[in-house]
């Protein structure tokens, strides 16, 4: 059998102008290109385009899940982050847990773990402090999508199939985001009236419609039908937050990410410790450079799972972990011949479903954005008659009373979820907007793409297509797991390092991410978008 993710073909970087869009659905990134043909900036092109993946992948993306987005203002060069997460249920807590013999580890679709959906405000939010267009102009693609349907792609209809196996197949209203009880196949047109009818609210009547009114009611009513406790109290309270990024420079390169709950503080922390080698001396897919960034990444994790926690309640410190007295302390554990053993701290637990965009317009602006229900349809839940179903991002909150990400009222959880923006030092303008989506695998991704731009001069499409590693979460010790595409020495030289190498092939290479990239030249305003062979999309520009 032909393997679905050979990646055979080549794929050149799309080059233009007049504003890009990538992400990893192309009647997505359609959206966001009319919503820029309509004279939309980056802001409202990147929801634009956000709202059309809630339609078309809505396994991995939703009005049900949380956002986060990074957004790039040319005329001032600032970067402001939004925190679109929502927070657990006041309801909620660890003695509630220990009371029902829940104490060691929650279900993974258990329905404790829906936290609020912040992605509607988060979508709202961002227009409002940025945008320039309605919200009717914006969705107005994706209600369309909705309502006329369109033909499923490949990878979403694969694991729409395998949803099926799990919570969609058996969760409250799981029916409704199914055709005849089954999943749509490849090229079936699939049509979800309740999204339209969502979208249309939300058009109509903003954050208010859909956190107080008949869609909070419906949220309420299905989470507490399946023995959870999120009211519509918690519902109404809910508000994104704008957040002041956190940033380290690399080689001449500003690199950029959310600051916790997301866990983009372990790129940075990689990057600070690689900072400390010549990396482009060593050969790109060579044992030497892999084990050194792997190494690096091992740390960056172990602190994460420790300092990556809900701000407002455990705030993290930040301006130490990121100093370079830290970085050399941590680079002084890397044995460059040797691989380390299991980190004190461990990873939280894995999850991978996840959409990101980004979007460059002819101003120079630029929005990195990512989506999320966590775990493929999240908990499978779906409030009667609205097209959607709701994340489990409740699932990332540990229960160890004396951590900082233990579960609690009104928190926020560690999220996996981040997009990424880079800048020139020298001049402060926009490098690349960026993200690599799939839970664990987001910071690693980052990590290497950025390898690949900065140390390499890769352009964003040979970047997407390098093989990766991913240090798996949920596994002890030195578990590896590589891609096809890696030198044969690679492999040997890395195993004798200590690694616990296994290559990863077919549709199991979702593991290692599915990315986007934007570059943008700084002279001549020239944009280079790449999108990831390991998904369904790609990126295009207006002519």
């Amino acid at each position: 059998m032909t393997d679905p993710m050979a990646f055979n073909s080549r794929r050149a970087p799309i080059l233009g102008r007049n504003g890009m869009v990538a992400t990893s659905q192309p009647l997505a990134v359609a959206a966001g290109l009319e919503v820029l043909a309509q004279g939309g900036n980056a802001a409202d092109a990147a929801v634009a385009t956000a709202a059309a993946l809630a339609v078309t992948e809505p396994g991995s993306t939703g009005l049900g899940g949380d956002c986060f987005a990074l957004y790039y203002e040319a005329a001032t060069q600032q970067i402001t982050a939004l925190n679109g997460s929502g927070r657990s249920p006041a309801a909620l807590s660890l003695a509630r847990l220990q009371s029902e013999g829940l104490s060691q580890e929650l279900p993974f679709d258990h329905p404790y773990t829906v936290t609020v959906p912040g992605a509607c405000a988060g979508w709202v939010d961002l227009v409002s402090r940025h945008g320039s267009l309605s919200m009717n102009a914006i969705l107005a693609p994706a209600i369309r999508l909705a309502e006329e349907g369109y033909p499923v792609a490949p990878d979403t209809a694969y694991f729409w199939q395998r949803a099926i196996e799990g919570p969609l197949g058996h969760s409250l209203g799981g029916q409704e985001l199914l055709v005849d009880g089954h999943a749509p196949s490849v090229g079936e047109i699939f049509r979800n009236p309740g999204m339209v009818r969502s979208l249309q609210t939300i058009a109509q009547g903003g954050i208010t419609a859909f956190y107080q009114g008949g869609i909070a009611d419906a949220i309420a009513r299905v989470v507490q039908l399946a023995g959870g406790c999120l009211s519509v109290e918690d519902l109404a309270a809910h508000t994104s937050t704008w957040e002041q990024p956190i940033s380290t420079t690399y080689h001449g390169i500003q690199i950029w990410e959310c600051p916790p709950n997301g866990q983009g503080l372990a790129v940075l922390l990689a990057l600070n410790i690689l900072s400390g080698y010549d990396l482009p001396t060593l050969a790109p897919l060579s044992a030497a450079r892999l084990h050194l960034e792997i190494e690096a990444m091992r740390l960056a994790f172990a602190d994460a799972a420790w300092y990556v926690a809900d701000p407002a309640l455990a705030p993290a410190p930040v301006e130490a972990l990121l100093s370079d007295g830290y970085a050399e302390e941590r680079r002084r554990l890397i044995n460059p011949q040797q691989a380390a053993p299991e980190q004190q701290r461990g990873f939280p637990p894995v999850g991978s479903d996840t959409v990101y965009l980004t979007v460059v317009d002819r101003f120079g602006n630029a929005c990195s954005f990512i989506n999320s229900n966590y775990q493929g349809f999240g908990t499978g839940l779906v409030p009667a008659g609205w097209g959607f179903s709701l994340q489990n991002r409740g699932h990332n909150f540990s229960l160890q009373p004396d951590h900082p990400n233990v579960l609690a009222p009104n928190k926020r959880p560690y999220h996996t979820i981040i997009p990424a923006m880079a800048t020139r030092v020298l001049d402060n303008s926009l490098y690349a907007s960026f993200g690599v989506m799939g839970g664990f695998m987001q910071p690693q991704g980052h990590l290497q793409v950025v390898v690949g731009l900065v140390d390499d001069n890769l352009n964003p499409q040979a970047a997407l297509d390098r093989p990766r590693f991913c240090i798996e979460p949920n596994q002890p010790g030195s578990k590896l797991s590589l891609e096809p595409g890696l030198p044969d020495e690679t492999l040997a030289d890395l195993m004798v390092m200590g690694h616990q190498v296994s290559v990863v092939t077919g549709m199991q290479r979702s593991l290692f991410g599915r990315g986007q990239i934007i570059t943008r030249e700084s002279s001549s305003g020239v944009l280079w978008g790449g999108s990831d062979p390991r998904a369904d999309g790609c990126a295009m520009c207006l002519s």
